[in-house]
């Protein structure tokens, strides 16, 4: 939680990031998995920027083009290595269009493993899907339980957790909807860590903002945004989180960055926790699709990423302004 870093999310799964390249051209290969984490672990000057990098099975067992594990490449340059522990959300029985994550049968030994790899910090994610007569509680429970139980084992193998309930921005919800669903959640999930006795100062949230879903047709400006998710994390977040690291959840790289600094311009005197930033697309898309796989390409990608990083370092400070997209 360095006051002018954030985390970048580079723990897609293989078919996430398969997909990703699939829309680009990009063949779907391992070597070109490690090409792409070669080219985001060796932008220089990254870690100006980036404090900690959340990593996916695959990578923290892959190598740079120079021999180096990914993790010890990070390391060396100063940003933390992470690892994405969660074994992917699947179908909640009964429970038609939600979901429910798993991976926690072997978590104890796979965080050892990964810990001797040099994984400091771990994430799990939680998926609630808002729609008709969703999300139900009965899901909001299982999933606030599964984080919690995550969260526990992770503090009792010396790894801090990441703790990520997800509230999606797909669909055609209000703001005021997913506020009070993202209430729900939050309200549950420290409910369920309390319970579990996970030490807040040792964990950090990784929640959605509070957005209008994507198909809504009025979209909220960047201050009502930023009012109301503040206002949602006054009421469920307590003060003894040390930090909130947003995810992006799908919104566009200069919108995530305004939404954030806004935030800060506000209320980042006022508030207990450090607010920051852990994406993955509105970090990484502008510098994935000038590098569409091409050799030639990763000098002007690493900049974009660079670029991206350094717009939200500005807007995890405050400072950032539409003119730094120039």
């Amino acid at each position: 939680m360095h006051p002018e870093k954030g985390l970048i999310a580079m723990d897609e799964s293989n078919p996430t990031c398969n997909q990703r390249f699939a829309e680009l051209g990009i063949p779907q290969t391992s070597e070109m998995r490690r090409a792409y984490r070669n080219l985001i672990v060796t932008t220089p000057d990254l870690a100006n920027y980036v404090s900690g990098a959340i990593l996916f099975d695959e990578t923290i067992r892959q190598q740079t083009f120079a021999g180096a594990p990914f993790a010890d490449a990070l390391a060396k340059t100063g940003i933390i290595p992470g690892i994405k522990v969660d074994e992917g959300a699947k179908d909640l029985p009964s429970f038609p269009g939600e979901k429910i994550t798993e991976g926690l049968d072997g978590l104890t030994e796979r965080l050892k493993e990964y810990g001797e790899m040099g994984a400091r910090f771990a994430k799990w994610r939680a998926v609630i899907t808002i729609d008709e007569g969703i999300p139900t509680q009965a899901c909001i429970q299982a999933n606030a339980h599964a984080l919690a139980r995550y969260a526990a084992i992770c503090q009792e193998a010396g790894i801090v957790p990441i703790v990520e309930p997800e509230v999606l921005m797909d669909g055609p919800h209000s703001l005021d909807r997913c506020f009070t669903v993202t209430e729900q959640v939050l309200n549950s999930v420290f409910s369920q860590l309390a319970a579990y006795r996970v030490l807040l100062e040792g964990m950090i949230l990784k929640p959605n903002m509070v957005l209008p879903g994507n198909g809504w047709p009025k979209q909220g400006d960047t201050e009502q945004i930023a009012d109301a998710t503040i206002k949602c994390f006054r009421r469920t977040v307590p003060a003894a989180v040390l930090g909130i690291a947003f995810l992006s959840g799908g919104q566009e790289a200069k919108l995530a960055s305004e939404r954030l600094n806004q935030m800060h311009v506000k209320y980042g005197t006022k508030l207990p926790w450090q607010l920051t930033f852990s994406f993955s697309r509105a970090i990484q898309q502008p510098c994935l699709e000038l590098w569409s796989g091409h050799e030639a390409n990763v000098e002007i990608a690493q900049k974009a990423l660079l670029h991206r990083a350094k717009c939200n370092s500005a807007a995890r400070q405050g400072i950032y302004s539409p003119q730094m997209e120039n």
